[in-house]
């Protein structure tokens, strides 16, 4: 049985706002656990209350009503601090600050010796992949090299638990995959990762368990694979080199068909017609680019969820 890395009991934030103070609940009640060695995955559409309950776990904002445990110790003791590694949705960086002198800075905060520190930076640089970006100035970043040397940044203290808010928004596909590998090679050192999304397929892809937050309340908690039920919309076949025959035939079957850039988008509305659309690519020598389930998007996947709670 793995310990409880991430307790929380009726954890609930109050927010008041405006010159009257009307109430806002932020958090309402939230009931949690952490086991260690995960991959937890804290998912939400924008406004659900990710960023609010990763604050009170680090010790920005305090909860209203409400106790949570980070490693064995309650929220407010100072020295679980030197045990979590943490990137916000919106770090700071120091723009004429290079990758080296900006991991030293944050090493000496937390109090590492000069030769461990430039061994600990040498590992890190390594491990996000900036080892040859170690003398560049951080205004020279891209935002996926950013989000790099944040996590780097992150990890500089060793820690047990990592919580990462948001470690992939904004990214295109290949920054997000970088970001994927990082932390399923973090998992496999034995640490524990908390992050938040909205990004459904990067939870499907990396996490152990995950939690659902809607409107400030958790409304479910699982496996992905036995709570993100995401229906597919449509199956999206890239092809090229196609015969234009095939194409009339697909269309007379009311497939959605789309020219561009010498490659050609076949949308099936069904998945049960792929097996049979593959077999006429093949047969018409065209050659098969890529097949893509296209599922419901995040927003139309929470108003389902909401929908159930509600009825």
């Amino acid at each position: 049985m793995h310990p409880t890395v991430i307790k929380t009991e009726n954890l609930t934030k109050v927010f008041k706002i405006g010159f009257r103070g009307r109430r806002v609940t932020a958090l309402r009640n939230l009931n949690l656990e952490v086991k260690e060695g995960e991959i937890f995955g804290f998912l939400g559409p924008n406004g659900a209350g990710k960023t609010t309950t990763i604050k009170m776990l680090i010790g920005l904002i305090y909860p209203t009503n409400g106790k949570a445990w980070i490693l064995g110790r309650e929220l407010g003791d100072v020295e679980i601090k030197k045990r979590i590694g943490f990137l916000p949705e919106q770090p700071y960086f120091y723009d004429y600050l290079s990758s080296k002198e900006f991991l030293k800075f944050y090493g000496q905060l937390f109090g590492l010796e000069r030769d461990e520190l430039k061994e600990r930076i040498d590992t890190l640089l390594t491990m996000v992949g900036l080892k040859d970006a170690a003398d560049l100035q951080l205004r020279k970043f891209s935002k996926g090299m950013l989000q790099r040397i944040g996590i780097a940044q992150a990890l500089i203290n060793h820690p047990d638990l990592i919580i990462l808010d948001e470690p992939m928004s904004g990214l295109d596909p290949i920054g997000r995959k970088e970001i994927r590998d990082l932390i399923l090679r973090l998992k496999e050192e034995g640490k524990t990762i908390f992050f938040s999304t909205h990004i459904i397929p990067d939870v499907e892809m990396v996490c152990d368990r995950v939690g659902i937050l809607m409107k400030g309340e958790l409304v479910n908690v699982g496996k992905p694979t036995e709570i993100i039920d995401a229906k597919i919309k449509y199956i999206e076949i890239i092809v090229s080199d196609i015969n234009q025959e095939i194409l009339i035939h697909g269309k007379a079957m009311g497939f959605t068909i789309c020219e561009t850039g010498g490659q050609v988008s076949i949308k099936l509305p069904d998945e049960n017609q792929l097996d049979f659309m593959l077999e006429m690519i093949r047969s018409g020598k065209g050659r098969i680019v890529s097949v893509v389930p296209q599922r419901e998007t995040l927003e139309e996947f929470f108003l389902k969820k909401t929908g159930e709670r509600i009825s």
